[in-house]
Formats: structure tokens, C-alpha cells, sequence
């Protein structure tokens, strides 16, 4: 068994949960054994005892108790990776930007953000990919579905990173989306601000994670719903089957976007969750695949970020390219990225 540590907490280690920074210092170590050492008073802040998620401050001195010398729960040099050689040259080609204070990704479809259930691939367990010449691994400051893809930040340091999350809540970011939808939205412009609440089910055959939709009138008296909105525009056509359309999330609640458009009578193409995976869709809106050599992956991609730099205060434009499957689409319908315009609401 090895003894009994006390670790100080550094300037720039200050302002996280004691498990998250925990899980840092000792990868190996599970959230269910630190939540369990916390509990029988093991783990201690200042002699004190604290739950996983107490905030750590600087000079707070952590008390780590002795564990079994089968673990490796010595300190971990953060400069040495757990990520593989392939994973690593595949986030890296993922940068679209980078400074000494943010990194900015295009997310490849079908990778995590995050690990849950079944999931065991993310970027956030890539991250230490991403540190290049810094000592810290970037993180994580706003999340993008599995199956979307597109701009996602990473912030360098523990303050960047406060920034940019105040930022997004705040709302002084901008997000575009990209998606291709079954049927083409009347108007051509438009906003959505059905509520969303999450459906009662879990587990592989429960409803999970979905969304359901709220008339706005309903929120205020439906305990767990919340207010959203959605600012769509219609670039493209191909008749009345589909269309490419650009989707602002003004609030930024689960599934928004999906939920939003399978409510109106277009859903995205490929969503099956929130439209149904039926092969045809005749242009009436219902249906959320295409057939023919329309990818079955889901068609959403988060296509620019705008804000201030939470530094420089410079503004900051962030592009991403398609992701195969969706160019292939666009190429299928002739629509051409380069002609459509950086923010179509701009003028409205």
C-alpha cells in the first residue's frame, strides 16, 4: 500500500470539481471509488471532509489516502499520452485552429464528445492528443451530438476555458448550422419555439435522451421544460423532396435543432430518433431518409462559429468543411457551399 499524500492545489488548478481534478491526477481511478473514498471521509480538503463535487481553490491541500500498490496512482506526468498513434494523427487532422489559447476541431460524425454508455471512443479521452506545447490538456467547453459534426472549441487553459463557457451562456457566440431536411419549409424563413422536456425511458430499447415538444404555453406549468427557439433559412432546394437549410440555435437545449425540425413536418435527413427511417419521402415532409445514394448518416453539421476571442478580444470566425457524406450529398443536388452566404439572417 502506498501512504497517505497531501497535494496542494496549484493557481491553475483552482475553480474545478475535486473528482474532475481528482480523475486527472489519477486517470486509473474510477468516479464510482472516488465518490466512495469521499463518502468514508478518505479523501479530505483542508482536514475537512467534501463531496466529489466541491470546488477546489488554490492552496486548498487535498488529503489522497493510501491505495493498493497494484494501481498505478502515482501523480501522472500529463505530457505522457494514453492515446493511441492512430487516434492521435485522427484528432490532430481534425484542427481547423489553433492558438496558444483555444483549439478549435471539426468533428468528425460518429465520435463521442464525451463517454457514457457504450461509449468508450471520445475526444475528451483524446484530448491529451491536443496538448502540442502546452502542459495541460485542453477542455472540453460545449458539447456537439455523436452523429453531428462540425466546429467544437477546446479551451488550453482553466481561464480560457470559464470564457468561452460564459460566453456560450450568455449567448455571445454564433452558431450556423448546416442541415439537409425531408420536404422544403414554409416560409422559406422562419423561427421555432416549441419547449422541450425529455421523455420519460431509458436504456437500449427506452426512449434515452429524446426530446419531446412543448406548445410555449405549456412550459411554465410542465415541471422540466424549458423554453427554446430555433431560426431556420431555406438556401436550397431539390423540388419540394428536400432542401439545405441553415438552422441558429438561440438556446442551446438537448436535440434542439432535431426535435425543432421533426416538429414542424421536416426532419433532418437521417434522423431517425426524431423522424422515422422510412426509405421514401415524397416531398411531403414526412420521412427521414431519401433512398437512392443519400447517405442513411445523419445530415446536420455545425458549420461556423463566431465570437470574441476570450483573450485578444479579436473576432474570431471558425468554418468547417462538410463531412463526406453530407458533400456528397450537396454534390448529388448540385448546391454549392461557396456561394451561400456567411450568415443568411444577417439581413433579417
Amino acid at each position: 500500500m502506498s501512504g497517505v499524500q497531501i497535494l496542494t492545489i496549484k493557481a491553475d488548478e483552482a475553480d474545478q470539481r475535486l473528482d474532475r481534478w481528482f480523475r486527472r491526477q489519477f486517470p486509473h481511478i474510477s468516479q464510482g471509488r472516488i465518490e466512495k473514498m469521499c463518502r468514508k471521509g478518505e479523501i479530505r480538503v483542508d482536514g475537512g471532509r467534501v463531496k466529489g463535487s466541491a470546488r477546489l481553490e488554490e492552496g486548498h491541500q487535498v488529503r489522497i489516502p493510501p491505495m493498493p500498490d497494484t494501481a498505478d496512482t502515482r501523480p501522472r506526468d500529463p505530457r505522457e499520452s494514453l492515446v493511441s498513434a492512430e487516434d492521435t494523427k485522427m484528432i490532430r487532422n481534425c484542427v481547423i485552429y489553433r492558438d496558444e489559447h483555444i483549439i478549435a476541431l471539426n468533428k468528425p460524425p460518429g465520435l463521442a464528445v464525451q463517454g457514457g454508455s457504450g461509449q468508450s471512443r471520445h475526444i475528451d479521452g483524446m484530448a491529451e492528443a491536443l496538448m502540442f506545447d502546452s502542459d495541460e490538456k485542453p477542455r472540453l467547453v460545449h458539447r456537439l451530438d455523436r452523429d453531428t459534426s462540425g466546429v467544437m472549441l477546446l479551451a488550453r487553459t482553466r481561464l480560457v476555458a470559464k470564457a468561452l463557457s460564459d460566453a456560450f451562456r450568455d449567448r455571445k457566440s454564433r452558431k450556423i448550422y448546416w442541415a439537409a431536411v425531408a420536404g422544403s419549409p414554409l416560409p422559406k424563413m422562419g423561427s421555432v419555439h416549441f419547449g422541450l422536456i425529455k421523455s420519460a425511458g431509458h436504456g437500449p430499447h427506452g426512449a434515452g435522451e429524446k426530446m419531446i415538444c412543448l406548445h410555449p404555453d405549456e412550459v411554465k406549468t410542465t415541471k422540466g421544460a424549458k423554453f427554446a427557439t430555433t431560426d431556420y433559412s431555406v438556401l436550397e432546394e431539390a423540388g419540394k423532396r428536400t432542401a439545405w437549410v441553415a438552422l441558429v440555435p438561440v438556446t442551446g437545449r438537448t436535440h434542439q435543432l432535431r426535435a425543432h425540425m421533426a416538429e414542424i413536418g421536416y426532419p433532418i435527413i437521417g434522423d431517425g430518433k426524431y423522424g422515422t427511417n422510412k426509405q421514401v419521402n415524397d416531398g411531403d415532409g414526412w420521412g427521414a431518409q431519401l433512398g437512392g445514394d443519400v447517405s442513411r448518416k445523419l445530415h446536420l453539421h455545425a458549420r461556423s462559429l463566431t465570437m470574441d476571442h476570450p483573450i485578444t478580444g479579436a473576432r474570431l470566425h471558425l468554418t468547417a468543411p462538410l463531412p463526406e457524406h453530407m458533400q456528397k450529398t450537396w454534390d448529388l443536388f448540385s448546391w454549392e457551399s461557396k456561394w451561400a452566404p456567411v450568415d443568411p439572417f444577417e439581413d433579417h
